[in-house]
């Protein structure tokens, strides 16, 4: 395979020339432990220091409020594990959705396993909750609420301003999971009244294997891992220290032009979701449009063919996108986010998402485009299903 067009950015992002020449440092020259007292690990301390602070100004937090973990998904175990267990005095109930990540939905789903109740509420046909159903949802034993910035697979952007009000009117802690929002989106965890927030540094062209929880001062948060007191006595174990600074300095890099990478993947986007749904019939758009939808995502589905097949043959022109479906996790069942936004197990089997990052250009657009649009009528003119359609009258 010669060509590449990278359209996976929602999985994860290639590090930055200047992410990677930051962190290139601490894995050699200043490799100290950020715990010793001696002056050639406090360096490093300091450099942990100042990364803390780059997030922390980026979501209007105290860098105090900044824990480093080693992933989005430990922050939101951390996040909502640790506090229903050490809340459950108070009650058992949480309020999520029914189109989260399942670094949230898998917890609440174990949670449920020990005697806790999960509301998840169901999205409109965009993939947005109804805030007079999260309101109906809330009862004397709620203790927590946990929705999503944006989500992961159709772009939709939750209401989280409306959903913070809420919670702070009825004295609920407020965590969100902003692994697809961070670098991109306008966070301000104090004016959007957030009291915990996951994110992951590769989602923004930083590194693998390193993320962040945010806890607003005064959210009473359990210890995630035992054994040191790194930080601040809440997840022992010595502290990555280049991802850490990889962390900051991507979240630096991505706040200095995020305006401009929105208006970018905003028209690319746009660009890209008029073509496909103009050249390659019975195709819909999944999730909302304009401001509602992350800027570079593009969700689609397919009628009569399989997102699994699909992702194969455009794999064999060098384009990398994902489907809507789990076959890749060795599961055939559908999408459960195209399920929750009305879609029938045979249109969400189809279905392809496409998320553009800041190379992308128009070119790549108009080569995908045309490949996808071969790659379509191919797997139809293959399809039983499709064959009884055109059969019964239906239209090419």
């Amino acid at each position: 395979m010669e060509k590449l067009i990278y359209m996976d950015n929602a999985a994860t992002t290639q590090v930055s020339d200047k992410v990677l020449d930051t962190m290139v440092p601490y894995f050699r020259e200043s490799y100290g432990n950020p715990s010793s007292i001696y002056g050639f690990g406090q360096k490093n301390k300091a450099a942990l220091q100042e990364a803390r602070e780059k997030v922390a100004k980026s979501l209007n937090a105290d860098p105090k409020e900044i824990y480093f973990t080693g992933s989005g998904t430990e922050a939101d175990n951390w996040a909502i594990r640790e506090y229903a267990k050490k809340h459950q005095n108070k009650g058992k109930h949480i309020i999520t959705t029914a189109i989260e990540h399942h670094a949230v939905l898998h917890v609440c789903q174990d949670l449920e396993k020990e005697g806790f109740d999960v509301t998840y509420l169901g999205v409109d046909e965009e993939g947005i909750i109804n805030l007079e159903e999260l309101k109906a949802a809330i009862r004397p034993d709620t203790i927590l609420i946990s929705i999503m910035y944006a989500n992961n697979e159709i772009g939709s952007i939750q209401p989280i301003k409306d959903i913070g009000a809420l919670a702070k009117e009825k004295g609920l802690v407020f965590h969100t999971d902003a692994v697809q929002a961070a670098g991109i989106l306008d966070i301000d965890v104090k004016e959007e009244n957030i009291d915990m927030l996951s994110l992951s540094a590769h989602k923004f062209h930083g590194p693998k294997g390193v993320g962040v929880l945010y806890v607003r001062r005064g959210v009473n948060l359990p210890a995630f891992i035992l054994g040191g007191a790194q930080e601040n006595n809440k997840r022992a174990s010595t502290e990555n220290v280049p991802g850490i600074v990889g962390l900051g300095a991507a979240i630096e890099e991505a706040q200095a032009h995020k305006q401009e990478d929105r208006q970018k993947l905003s028209q690319l986007r746009d660009y890209l979701i008029d073509q496909v749904l103009e050249k390659i019939p019975h195709t819909r758009l999944n999730g909302p449009r304009g401001d509602k939808r992350l800027p570079g995502n593009a969700n689609f589905s397919f009628e009569f063919i399989e997102g699994e097949s699909l992702l194969l043959m455009l794999d064999h022109f060098g384009i990398a996108g994902s489907s809507g479906s789990a076959c890749t996790s060795g599961s055939l069942d559908p999408s459960h986010v195209l399920l929750a936004i009305g879609l029938p197990h045979e249109i969400a089997h189809g279905s392809l998402r496409l998320s553009l990052g800041p190379d992308t250009s128009k070119e790549d657009i108009d080569y995908v485009v045309e490949k996808l649009e071969a790659v379509v009528k191919r797997l139809r003119d293959m399809s039983p299903l499709y064959a009884d359609f055109l059969e019964k009258g239906g239209n090419k």
